[in-house]
């Protein structure tokens, strides 16, 4: 079996990207206004719609697996939920967001009765539906948010809700709404969880937070940041403390749970790195996950290599990199599995590709390796 397959949508960036929930269509967002549907026609996607409500950049989309709703938020203040007509067109509904900086990230919750979405205006707004009136509202967490909310994750209890931002903190949030949801039980991040209360705050570090993750039970936050640092913090264990490793690599900029026991992360060094994780928390840097790409410099003929350098002053084998993604990697997502057991995941990048890797295969073959 391979172990990826990768897809060009272009030359343009793919800022972000979210699959349906039988991985049939993709939508991705070529960093700007729009929002396009791909559908998988064997081994090549074929593009079936185009989102356009947004009048400035698409910064987030996801997809909710159950109830097929797109939710997409942006740089003009606005986020949309989508759904399919009659005629199998995707209408948008506005989102009361209450916001005067752009939206930059969301999220949809476990239960899919409510989303999270970030901004740079230093709150979160978390949306649920209001039957009354037939639109999405929004309730505000603010403080103690000081600065642009860039990342979000729902714990499995659906009332839990972490965030990574740009004044160096990771946040454990609750985003408890009594109106549509019965009261949550204890955990080990705490057990009294009114609307907007902080149960935990970490960082203090050098660099902006640029992706939160809880693991499956949701005991586990991990977190990536600017500073080429991966944090966890194990609640059941000790909620106080967080666990760092910090790296010679360029910074992260996206992390998933691959396993019990696996952190896959990725960012500006355009590969993706796996990290395990022991029950106290404790972080260990395995292996990167790398497919290396095929160089053709043995088959350029010297005429050929003398042709690049009189036109470019270099020749392509110069700069290209030996990894399947040439540019940074914006976000990694699963593709196949949860995350107590991913068996396939999908890296976007800056440089248009997205490479779907078979986890599994390329687990194994740094299996016992350490660097």
């Amino acid at each position: 079996m391979s172990s990826m397959e990768q897809f060009s949508f272009g030359v343009d960036p793919i800022s972000c990207h979210a699959w349906n929930k039988d991985r049939t269509q993709i939508a991705v967002s070529p960093n700007n206004h729009e929002v396009y549907i791909y559908s998988k026609k064997g081994a090549s996607y074929e593009k079936i719609a185009t989102l356009r409500e947004h009048t400035q950049r698409v910064t987030s989309i996801d997809w909710a697996a159950n109830s097929n709703r797109l939710v997409t938020c942006g740089s003009d203040r606005n986020a949309y939920v989508w759904s399919l007509n009659g005629n199998n067109e995707w209408k948008p509904t506005l989102v009361i967001l209450r916001i005067n900086r752009a939206a930059t990230c969301v999220k949809w919750s476990p239960e899919e009765n409510k989303f999270a979405v970030g901004s740079g205006a230093r709150l979160i707004s978390i949306c649920y539906f209001e039957q009354e009136n037939d639109w999405w509202v929004s309730k505000h967490i603010k403080k103690p948010i000081r600065s642009t909310v860039t990342s979000l994750d729902w714990h499995p209890n659906n009332v839990l809700l972490a965030a990574g931002s740009t004044d160096f903190k990771a946040r454990v949030f609750s985003a408890y709404i009594k109106d549509i949801e019965k009261k949550p039980s204890p955990t080990p991040w705490g057990s009294k969880m009114p609307f907007g209360s902080m149960m935990q705050e970490y960082g203090g570090g050098g660099g902006w937070i640029h992706s939160v993750t809880f693991d499956a039970p949701g005991n586990r936050l991990a977190w990536v940041g600017h500073d080429s640092t991966v944090n966890v913090v194990n609640a059941s264990v000790d909620v106080g403390a967080a666990q760092i490793i910090r790296t010679n690599l360029l910074p992260f900029l996206s992390c998933v749970w691959a396993g019990p026991s696996s952190l896959v992360v990725a960012g500006h060094d355009c590969e993706l790195f796996l990290f395990s994780v022991n029950d106290t928390g404790n972080i260990t840097f395995v292996n990167k996950l790398a497919v290396e790409a095929k160089s053709n410099s043995g088959k350029l003929s010297a005429m050929a290599k003398f042709q690049q350098l009189d036109r470019k002053a270099t020749t392509e084998q110069d700069t290209a990199k030996t990894s399947t993604h040439q540019n940074s990697i914006t976000q990694l997502s699963i593709h196949t599995g949860a995350k107590e057991a991913v068996t396939k995941l999908t890296s976007t990048g800056a440089d248009g590709l997205m490479v779907t890797w078979n986890y599994k295969s390329l687990e194994s073959a740094v299996a016992g390796m350490k660097v």
